[in-house]
């Protein structure tokens, strides 16, 4: 399987270098650069979520299927729409949350990281092995997604892409 995962297009200025999880944000569209794809694809998922449908929308597709399992990890209401600077000035942070991943995931995070790698992996035992197939998601999903195919984890920008051969 050959597995192309896309980051949404970008939102408005303001919530960019913000935590933005399941709050549900339209893309800026005049912050939108159009790319064209390597492929063709056998088939095309998406968040539910509208930044993810609208890039997909924007870029020319229209046959795609939504799945909320692919949406960003959901932090906490406290977190929610703020910056790093901005949490960090909370009285509850402590810089050795930062230690690890699983550290600064439980601080930080409504859902805990069995729950968000449990969906995604859900996800992806449901793919057919033998399809060409494109994921249009969020940042910390599409780490997730390469983190649980054993592939180097990527930071990517918006409309950026990387493509993992699956066996």
């Amino acid at each position: 399987m050959s597995l192309t995962l896309l980051r949404h297009a970008p939102l408005s200025k303001e919530y960019h270098r913000r935590y933005i999880g399941h709050t549900d944000l339209s893309i800026d569209s005049e912050l939108f650069t159009p790319i064209i794809l390597p492929h063709t694809y056998d088939l095309v998922y998406s968040s539910d979520l509208c930044r993810c449908t609208q890039s997909l929308e924007a870029l020319g597709y229209s046959d795609f299927k939504t799945d909320e399992r692919l949406r960003e990890v959901a932090f906490k209401k406290d977190f929610e729409g703020k910056s790093f600077e901005e949490i960090a000035q909370t009285e509850s942070y402590d810089p050795r949350f930062l230690e690890s991943q699983e550290h600064w995931h439980t601080f930080i995070c409504e859902e805990t990281i069995e729950d968000f790698r449990g969906r995604i992996q859900s996800f992806l035992e449901e793919l057919s092995p033998k399809q060409n197939i494109l994921v249009c998601s969020h940042a910390g999903t599409i780490r997730e997604i390469l983190s649980l195919l054993k592939s180097e984890p990527k930071g990517l920008g918006y409309l950026e892409y990387t493509i993992v051969t699956v066996k």
